[in-house]
């Protein structure tokens, strides 16, 4: 069993269909899934975007979110330390700063970042931050 911190574009590949393995790996998974509280405020930020990109109707994606939001912990930013607020931060200001929250997790909690965004693997890679879940 594996310690996951998950980033927000996995959440909306696992909402595009009616048929998603990244949805069937978050809930049939034995690893335990962690994410900032910040993953909140970017599914309401593009509630639009993945309802209209999704193959199911809304009400069945809003059923896939909640079973996917069930199986992750989510951590309130104010308990990362600042020091690893601020690494993350020198690691992604010119990479995706938006992306903060996730790596600042990471580097608090000591686990595998999982992404699927590879500009910001590729950019946090070449400043030494390796600690990926490759699929």
């Amino acid at each position: 069993m594996k310690r996951i911190v998950i980033d927000s574009n996995l959440i909306f590949s696992a909402l595009r269909g009616r048929e998603s393995i990244t949805r069937n790996r978050i809930l049939n998974s034995q690893d335990l899934f962690f994410t900032p509280n910040f993953l909140i405020g970017e599914i309401f930020k593009h509630k639009e975007s993945i309802l209209k990109k999704s193959k199911a109707s809304e009400e069945e994606t809003l059923e896939f979110l909640l079973k996917i939001l069930n199986r992750i912990h989510f951590i309130n930013e104010e308990n990362i330390s600042t020091g690893n607020f601020i690494g993350a931060y020198r690691l992604c200001h010119d990479v995706d700063e938006k992306d903060t929250p996730f790596v600042a997790l990471a580097l608090e909690l000591g686990y595998d970042l999982w992404t699927r965004d590879e500009e910001l693997k590729n950019g946090l890679k070449k400043k030494g931050f390796v600690h990926f879940i490759e699929e």
